[in-house]
């Protein structure tokens, strides 16, 4: 009966046409982008207005059902997996401008408008917004926030937290919180940086004012070719520590350059262990004495150098790198997608790591990734219909990210914890540090309703794995909320 009244307050807040509970039509929506963890949800609501959004929860706060927020359902990580009993929060309707603001090279959009949308409206004012990542196309900018994505450009302009000027949130409690603005200077606690990368367990965001970037005067781009993946991942540090901060800064091996290549046909050197793509943009001046300086240090550490001058080169070795991950695909049945962060010096050998583990667990991985800064996104190759073959691809990826925070690194950059690094985050945090996690969960959602389950390990399942981290000190009070 509950769930009857639940689905008729539900139908009347946003009307039926905007609420999906078949069980067939509710498909679409049971995975993103990690395929391999699939939940069919209960019920599946498409506001359209931030009203209807706020009734949403209202609803579900008092009947006691959970929420997942979804945005285009590109996350790789599981955050958008939906409950079997919880309502299914999509926010693709959502997805207007509100205001372009040139004088404060700002625009304030819905959470459901596409990334690159974004850059595309403003283009004809000479503006740009600068997080790119390579599913831009389609990913909301909601879910940017969500997972504090990044893009081939983050090196020199940052993740989506230092693009971001502010934003609107309705909590599960009932509340509007309007964080930040267009002044940036407001006192107190930086809630919203808090937000962002929040994945969904705080509250749902309603609008978003992003920073807009006047777009380059110049640009060129670099593509190095390597012999030794080894000297690749050096090479890195090479440029950075000359003082060069390039826009852009990007490795693939030998397997991802062959699928890309295969998939794009950009003309990348296929016999290349790496390849390294280099932006440098500015005015023409700068950018001139840049690439002859990177150029030399690149070819100082055994690279091949080529500069791609036209535009429409620049566009198809970008469009390369930006469609290895689809392009992998075409090399085995499945892949599984990781994302550790390790500072820059450890790439090469983390790297040598990585393809001793592969060699170990007799599955290839394909290596792209951000080299600028060291957001490492290894593809493991395997094929789900064999017995044992997913997990061992899981198993592999533990192991992965376990390296990357051994190297004094993460478990992610941008794609998110989701579900599938929880068992990895109790290696990386003590049990103070996660309990302290739940705390402030539980201050913005006492309920523990919003996305349960995701992105924070209870403290028992660390105990189980035995993977907690010893450096942090007491398991909390057994009071503590665990979600």
């Amino acid at each position: 009966m509950r769930d009857a009244a639940v689905l008729r307050a539900l139908a009347e807040a946003i009307t039926d046409e905007n609420l999906v509970t078949d069980a067939v039509a509710v498909r679409p929506f049971e995975t993103d982008g990690l395929t391999a963890i699939r939940e069919r949800p209960w019920a599946v609501a498409l506001p359209e207005t931030v009203e209807q959004v706020r009734e949403v929860l209202r609803i579900c706060r008092e009947h006691d059902v959970p929420v997942v927020t979804r945005g285009a359902g590109t996350g790789l990580s599981g955050g958008a997996r939906p409950l079997k009993d919880g309502v299914l929060l999509t926010m693709s309707k959502m997805r207007s401008i509100i205001e372009i603001d040139v004088d404060a090279c700002s625009a304030t959009v819905q959470p459901g408008m596409t990334n690159l949308s974004i850059s595309e409206a403003v283009a004809p004012l000479g503006l740009y917004y600068a997080p790119d990542p390579s599913s831009q196309i389609a990913c909301s900018i909601g879910g940017n926030v969500a997972e504090n994505s990044g893009g081939v450009h983050c090196l020199k302009y940052g993740l989506t937290v230092h693009n971001v000027m502010g934003i609107t949130v309705q909590t599960f409690e009932g509340d509007e919180l309007v964080l930040g603005g267009k002044t940036l200077d407001e006192p107190g606690l930086d809630l919203m940086a808090a937000m962002i990368g929040s994945e969904g367990m705080l509250g749902v965001v309603t609008e978003v004012v992003v920073k807009l970037l006047p777009l380059p005067i110049t640009k060129r781009l670099l593509l190095a070719s390597f012999d030794d993946l080894e000297a690749a991942g050096r090479s890195v540090s090479t440029v950075i520590s000359a003082g060069i901060i390039p826009a852009g800064l990007e490795m693939m091996d030998t397997l991802a350059i062959r699928a890309a290549e295969d998939f794009v046909n950009v003309g990348y050197p296929r016999n290349a262990a790496a390849i390294l793509l280099c932006e440098l943009d500015g005015t023409e001046a700068e950018v001139a004495a840049d690439v002859e300086r990177v150029t030399a240090l690149l070819e100082d550490v055994g690279a091949e150098v080529r500069l791609a001058v036209s535009e429409e080169e620049q566009t198809l070795m970008w469009k390369g790198r930006k469609s290895a991950f689809p392009a992998v695909g075409r090399l085995a049945p499945d892949y599984y997608c990781m994302d550790g962060t390790i500072p820059r010096g450890e790439l090469a050998a983390v790297l040598r790591d990585i393809a001793n583990l592969s060699d170990e667990y007799g599955l290839p991985v394909a290596n792209v990734f951000h080299a600028g800064d060291g957001n490492l996104h290894p593809l493991i190759l395997f094929d789900a219909n064999r017995p044992g073959e997913l997990a061992r691809a899981e198993d592999l990826g533990e192991q992965i990210l376990k390296r990357c925070v051994d190297a004094g690194g993460t478990v992610t950059g941008e794609h998110g914890v989701g579900v599938e690094k929880l068992n990895a985050m109790c290696h990386q945090f003590s049990s103070a540090e996660l309990a302290q996690f739940h705390r402030f969960k539980a201050a913005f959602d006492p309920a523990g309703l919003m996305n349960p389950g995701k992105a924070i390990p209870t403290l028992a399942r660390c105990s189980e794995i035995g993977g907690m981290h010893v450096h942090g000190g007491a398991l909390p009070h057994p009071e503590l909320p665990r979600f």
